[in-house]
């Protein structure tokens, strides 16, 4: 039996209000065809704001494939979903549903509030690579360049949330870091 490539599914978080035009739109698109160019599938929430710019910049790749969108929503009601979502799973699970959502390979992190900080701790305590704009106001810019915890990965020596100014700073860590941070989570520890 032939072994099937899957391709590694990186979540993005953020704001569910952001501006057209603006610089969390504006990074949240670049990085959701970013994402897509360098063959990841994207995952969000899959309502508004930044999940949504992150699922139309995703579309506009050259290498979209329809699959390439994944929309873990609150609700039950699959008619939230932004209209850029390609798969919509309702979870009904409120805002428990981010730990599904941070239960990526990687985590990005844009602006962000209370939702995108559990997103944050959940991607931490699950061992995930995450990456944060720092330039991005909420969360993101509270969090990049910080550890928050010293015993996730010894190995790396400089484990943290990566800060990045750029679309391009944030693929190149995602790239290089992607394949170090293998960890999954099995359970609690004490």
């Amino acid at each position: 039996m032939e072994k099937v490539e899957r391709r590694k599914t990186v979540a993005v978080i953020g704001n569910h209000k952001i501006e057209e035009g603006s610089v969390r739109y504006e990074m949240a698109y670049g990085i959701g065809k970013a994402l897509v160019d360098n063959g990841y599938r994207v995952q969000t929430g899959g309502l508004k704001g930044v999940m949504r710019a992150v699922m139309q910049g995703a579309k506009a790749s050259k290498n979209y494939r329809e699959g390439d969108t994944i929309a873990l929503l609150p609700s039950f009601d699959s008619e939230t979903a932004n209209e850029y979502a390609d798969i919509v799973i309702p979870t009904g699970l409120d805002v428990m549903r981010n730990a599904l959502v941070a239960n990526a390979y990687a985590v990005i992190g844009i602006g962000g509030g209370a939702g995108t900080l559990c997103e944050y701790a959940f991607a931490w305590s699950f061992d995930r690579l995450i990456i944060a704009f720092e330039n991005t106001g909420g969360w993101s810019e509270k969090l990049a360049n910080t550890k928050i915890a010293n015993d996730r990965y010894p190995e790396i020596p400089d484990d943290r949330v990566y800060g990045v100014k750029s679309v391009d700073e944030a693929i190149r860590i995602l790239n290089e870091k992607i394949d170090v941070y293998t960890k999954r989570h099995q359970y609690i520890l004490e």
